[in-house]
């Protein structure tokens, strides 16, 4: 009898995959390693040490880009789940109708578009605007960042809308229930897992995003990432790696939220 064809099975597999997760992870490991080195340097080790860490947390600059980061990261991310959820709805509970498909393309181009691209072009709208209004402040940051991750937020929370079974909306709508009873009581809670992937993925692109930063704020608007490459241009020093580490264990409590949030609710 013929055995069911099984990737694991196949000559090489597992070495391709331990070198995967090496390229993957080692350079990773590498910069949490070197964050509690206790010298200066990046490549000689010279023991352990949470000076970097302490120097980060004290440093003024670096508490005023985080802040900014995390204003930005919230904001975007809270209007860009809302746009999206409302754009999922528009494009999954209706009709099938000519030009749908453009509409779902059109939703998504901005993952298909270069980000620099998308920078300058907000850099010149944003200009025109500032001209004509004389407004500088962080609403031009808070909107570039809700442009480019409607996209991201939009993935996940269609995903969930069409996996869902449309007859008990409909059966909902049999008892009597309003369209917005309905929405509420059965489509919502349903769709809310969608709805939480969407906004934590949002989020975590707007807080590390530097190319859309750096072409749309102002002076004085540094974020944790352009302040971070604004370091690096002129010295490299652990204190870089320890707020690196900082961000990646936030990325990681962040997915490991969503996984718990998510099998709850499945």
């Amino acid at each position: 009898m013929a055995r069911a064809f099984e990737v694991r099975r196949q000559r090489g597999f597992v070495t391709v995959a331990i070198l995967c997760f090496i390229a993957l992870y080692a350079p990773m490991v590498t910069l949490v390693a070197y964050s509690f080195n206790a010298g200066s340097s990046l490549a000689l080790w010279e023991g352990f040490s949470l000076r970097w860490y302490g120097a980060a947390w004290e440093n003024e600059a670096v508490q005023e880009a985080t802040i900014r980061s995390v204003v930005v990261a919230v904001s975007a991310s809270v209007l860009a789940t809302a746009i999206a959820t409302m754009a999922a709805l528009g494009t999954t509970r209706v009709p099938h109708y000519r030009g749908l498909t453009a509409v779902y393309a059109l939703i998504n181009q901005p993952l298909m578009v270069p980000e620099i691209v998308t920078g300058v072009a907000l850099l010149v709208v944003f200009a025109i605007v500032k001209e004509a209004t004389g407004y500088h402040g962080l609403f031009y940051l808070i909107a570039a960042h809700t442009a480019f991750c409607i996209p991201f937020a939009y993935l996940p929370i269609r995903a969930r809308l069409q996996g869902m079974d449309s007859r008990l909306e409909a059966a909902a709508a049999d008892l009597y229930a309003s369209p917005w009873a309905a929405f509420r009581h059965v489509t919502l809670p349903l769709m809310f897992p969608g709805i939480i992937a969407g906004a934590m993925l949002a989020f975590v692109i707007s807080l590390d995003d530097v190319v859309i930063t750096e072409f749309v704020k102002s002076a004085g608007q540094d974020t944790l990432p352009t302040y971070m490459l604004g370091q690096l241009r002129r010295v490299v020093t652990p204190e870089i790696n320890a707020i690196s580490t900082v961000l990646l264990a936030i990325s990681v409590a962040i997915v490991s939220i969503f996984f718990l949030v998510t099998r709850k609710r499945t």
